[in-house]
């Protein structure tokens, strides 16, 4: 129960945090909501984003998923929306470092900020809910306990075959 409320926390604040981090500054001023999706695979650009075309989308996708895989307890599916945020984050930080020619944090206030790190750490929430959540127990016949401590107890010998008697009839 301890482990399904951590999972659940952990997962929760990971997407939040995804979503947020597109309303805080990225580079410079820009926020990640300014930033096309396009642009992700094209090359940053000096455009603005719409809304529905920004990065937020895949953000938000990876948020749905995480409530969805939550409500099913599927730990996959928490582990794939903290890969989406993951992968986008990762990329655009591949495809700035290509525009700007190198990426860094520095004290005099530039290079990264605050948003990269929300989105950063979202993800990494996100992929350490989904080791830390219970899944499902499979109902199928044959199938191995969720957890061995729950296993019953199996006798050290044999169970007896019903079909034979204990001992030989003359």
């Amino acid at each position: 129960m301890v482990r399904s409320f951590l999972g659940w926390i952990l997962a929760l604040v990971g997407a939040t945090a995804a979503v947020l981090s597109t309303c805080h500054a990225w580079l410079g001023d820009r926020r990640g909501r300014d930033y096309r999706i396009e642009d992700l695979f094209n090359g940053i650009t000096g455009t603005h984003a719409q809304l529905v075309g920004s990065i937020i989308l895949p953000f938000a996708f990876a948020a749905v998923v995480t409530l969805i895989g939550l409500l099913l307890r599927s730990r996959p599916l928490v582990a794939l929306a903290g890969t989406v945020v993951l992968g986008f984050t990762i990329l655009w930080m591949v495809r700035t470092g290509m525009a700007e020619g190198g990426l860094a944090v520095n004290s005099d206030g530039t290079g990264l900020k605050l948003g990269v790190a929300y989105a950063l750490g979202g993800g990494l929430l996100l992929l350490l809910a989904a080791g830390v959540l219970r899944g499902r127990r499979g109902g199928g016949a044959g199938a191995a306990p969720a957890d061995p401590a729950e296993e019953e107890p199996r006798p050290w010998y044999p169970a007896p075959d019903e079909s034979q008697p204990p001992y030989p009839r003359a």
